[in-house]
């Protein structure tokens, strides 16, 4: 079982890897398409930042993700190289990354959802008038069309996948 734990942890630090960089390279261009779609509506474009909805990832932000890659990069070649260790950081790290994680990449998967509900929340009335999905549209328009499928997927291996994990190492 060591090998198909590696696999599922090997993925899953990919999909950080991977989306964390498109975040980086392409978070301004959908910042600017977010605040073209809010200003075309007839809203100012801080009505985004009043409400913390923001596009855009500093390099700051970009360690988060890139952080949690090497850290499943290094826990899945624990688990293949030095077993008993892998066991027993894979139960500190996996139920984490399943709730900590699940919470944070369902947010990415739902991102619509999500925002207007929170904008529907507002008592700012402009807030709660703005066309959240066009807006979000217009943001995810300018990344590549593969990055969203890696969201949905990277979502699974979090939350099924380091599941899944736990019962193998249980097992």
């Amino acid at each position: 079982m060591p090998g198909v734990i590696a696999a599922l942890q090997y993925a899953t630090a990919v999909t950080f890897l991977v989306i964390g960089l498109a975040a980086y390279r392409y978070g301004a261009a959908g910042q600017r398409a977010a605040e073209t779609a809010v200003t075309r509506q007839g809203f100012s474009v801080e009505i985004l930042s009043r409400h913390r909805v923001r596009i855009e990832e500093s390099l700051a932000e970009l360690m988060l993700p890139l952080g949690i890659s090497v850290v499943l990069a290094t826990l899945a070649t624990l688990n293949l190289t030095a077993p008993y260790i892998g066991r027993i950081a894979t139960w500190i790290i996996h139920p984490i990354l399943l709730i900590a994680g699940g919470f944070i990449t369902a947010g990415q998967v739902f991102t619509v959802r999500f925002v207007e509900a929170e904008f529907r929340k507002s008592q700012d009335p402009d807030a709660r008038a703005v066309d959240v999905r066009d807006v979000i549209n217009a943001a995810s328009a300018v990344f590549p069309v593969w990055l969203r499928p890696m969201i949905v997927t990277r979502f699974v291996l979090v939350t099924l996948g380091s599941a899944l994990i736990l019962l193998l190492t249980a097992g």
